[in-house]
């Protein structure tokens, strides 16, 4: 319908969005309650809901409850929860309120989390007149599926899924998209095709109070910093969204192709499992005390290091799927046009092709605090060590070799700092582990390569010229994640060419309190906009060296450019404030809680 009909058209894409989740699937909700993306049935398949990535009419691959006249909207998480509330508002001071969640608890001795998506819509004033928008898409926006319904139920119909909708809503409402009068409270269960036990009133009332306690509840077991613990909240629930229960894999960013700056075609797949970034997410998770994740991901890192070995290379490639898929080919979707038409739109990622020598230290870094924590029911022990010493190899091999970098350059190879630095990590954590086994010839193995990488690491990357740590051995060029040094424990933060190297990137890759990647010009130009992990990383550095003070204000600017829902895409323009890049990005979400807990007060400074 046209605007005159009193019923809004789609508003231009934005990242003022909500994620709902519950480790199997995840769904974007804008601030109009209309869900824009969400696939099924697990993070890296087909969208249902593609509206983010465009269509012809804005509407197509959405599922919008719409309020006639709306002129107010808000938007708010249920505290410590993955429930997000959205309250519309007409002209004339009527409301109502959408109650989105996907379900999760725990039932029968394990976690229910079914593919499946609960909407929750009742008056709050008056009685709006309300239209549903139900259009899901198959075959990325490309087939509408064939619809068929029942007494309390309509299937959508494509060539490989099958979703059923559940309702106590007017069915032929649903399917014709007429108003009606919102008179009582609509419940609305989308899912698999299968039947339900239970009224669709009752189900939906059981799986909201079922959900609300299951994620109060963990969020009351975590660790928290004595300041910004609201911020810190919704970052680690976010994270624990990311994560893919039934293997263990952890997603970098629930979306696909939302370029990392306007019209630049940096426009990537960041729906897989890197083992980098699942690395940090774990630490991330750690430092807040919940280790359930980091239990969930040593299952599918291990698998992951198994099928390698099984295929007869040492190599492991820098990311996988979330059922450990190795083949990812990418590729341009031609039926969407792209967030606010900004294509490529691309599925799959090459950068499982590259060699990202970083891989090897993600991995053992990732798994080191396991051989240590005396929580955990199942600590690894000797056979896990060994299969991990099997990385430290390949780690050593590779450690002044050539290869793409995390930056994931796709047409120039060096022999990148932060691989090297990582491939000491690997040696130096090995030799910890050996240690607290009892293993003194392995720890002294591991210990002697760690401090050989650690003496050449020092001499080729430095760069007398920039007064810096460069981007790579006997390079000039300056990079971000050489800050990476002082977090992993690489060099004192003290050490005057530390020092040297945050005062050389802050005058260089700076723009106010933001920080780029690099300067260098990579395969599409010189980066225009800030990456918001290098940001935390120098919030990190800052601390460190002692500018606690500048650490919190640039911390702050930060926190500002948030979503209105706590929420941080990968990147920010540094003049607008504007979020960039795949959304909700798990390196910003680990970000923020790492400087939280660095930066915060201590409880004994107010008990």
């Amino acid at each position: 319908m046209t605007p005159a009909s009193g019923f809004a058209s789609p508003e231009p894409a934005s990242l003022h969005m909500g994620v709902i989740g519950n480790c199997t699937i995840s769904a974007l909700i804008d601030s109009r309650a209309r869900i824009v993306w969400s696939c099924m049935p697990r993070f890296d398949a087909d969208p249902v809901f593609c509206a983010l990535l465009g269509g012809a009419d804005g509407a197509s691959g959405s599922w919008a409850i719409e309020l006639e006249d709306l002129a107010e909207t808000r938007q708010r998480y249920e505290p410590n929860t993955a429930v997000l509330v959205t309250e519309l508002w007409d002209r004339h001071g009527q409301g109502l309120q959408v109650t989105d969640f996907a379900p999760r608890f725990a039932s029968r001795g394990r976690f229910f989390r079914p593919m499946q998506i609960t909407r929750r819509v009742r008056a709050l004033k008056g009685t709006p007149r309300i239209r549903v928008h139900l259009a899901p898409r198959f075959e990325w926006g490309a087939q509408t599926p064939t619809i068929t319904s029942g007494s309390n139920h309509v299937r959508y119909v494509g060539d490989h899924l099958t979703l059923r909708l559940y309702t106590d809503a007017p069915i032929s409402h649903v399917l014709s998209g007429e108003p009606f009068l919102l008179v009582h409270e609509h419940n609305f269960l989308l899912g698999p095709d299968e039947t339900i036990a239970g009224s669709v009133s009752d189900v939906a009332r059981h799986f909201e109070q079922e959900t609300r306690a299951y994620w109060r509840t963990w969020s009351q077991r975590l660790a928290l910093p004595l300041e910004w613990q609201d911020a810190v909240i919704r970052a680690a629930i976010t994270l624990k969204l990311s994560l893919f229960e039934d293997t263990g894999a952890i997603v970098a960013a629930m979306t696909t192709s939302i370029p990392e700056a306007a019209h630049t075609e940096r426009n990537w797949d960041y729906r897989y499992c890197w083992l980098r970034d699942a690395f940090f997410v774990v630490r991330a998770l750690n430092s807040l005390s919940e280790i359930g994740t980091m239990e969930d991901y040593l299952r599918w890192l291990q698998d992951a290091v198994v099928g390698s070995a099984r295929a007869g290379s040492g190599h492991l490639q820098p990311l996988l799927g979330v059922g450990l898929e190795r083949h990812l080919p990418e590729r341009v979707v031609p039926s969407l046009p792209g967030y606010r038409g900004m294509g490529p739109v691309r599925a799959g990622n090459q950068a499982h092709e590259q060699f990202q020598h970083d891989v090897y230290g993600n991995i053992v870094l990732a798994a080191s605090q396991a051989f240590h924590d005396h929580r955990l029911l199942h600590r690894p022990g000797r056979a896990e060590f060994e299969r991990l010493e099997a990385m430290g190899e390949e780690a050593r091999r590779v450690f002044d070799q050539p290869d793409a970098g995390m930056w994931e350059l796709r047409t120039r190879m060096r022999v990148h700092t932060s691989s090297a630095l990582m491939s000491w990590a690997a040696c130096d954590r090995l030799a910890k582990i050996a240690r607290t086994l009892h293993l003194p010839e392995r720890a002294a193995y591991w210990g002697e390569h760690a401090a050989a990488m650690r003496e050449r690491i020092l001499r080729e990357s430095w760069s007398e010229e920039r007064q810096a740590f460069a981007e790579s051995f006997g390079g000039r060029d300056l990079d971000a994640s050489v800050l990476l040094m002082a977090e992993i424990g690489f060099i004192d933060p003290k050490d005057p060419r530390f020092m040297s190297t945050l005062h050389a990137l802050e005058t260089h890759l700076c723009d106010g309190p933001y920080m780029r990647r690099y300067e260098a010009p990579d395969d599409f130009g010189k980066p225009e906009v800030a990456f918001n992990i290098c940001t935390f990383w120098r919030i990190d550095a800052l601390a460190r060296t002692g500018r606690v003070r500048e650490a919190r204000e640039v911390f702050e600017a930060m926190l500002a450019v948030r979503n209105p829902l706590g929420l941080l895409s990968e990147d920010t323009h540094a003049t607008t404030g504007e979020m960039w890049g795949n959304f909700p990005q798990t390196y910003s979400m680990v970000g923020l809680i790492n400087a939280a807990v660095r930066l915060s007060a201590h409880w004994d400074s107010v008990v």
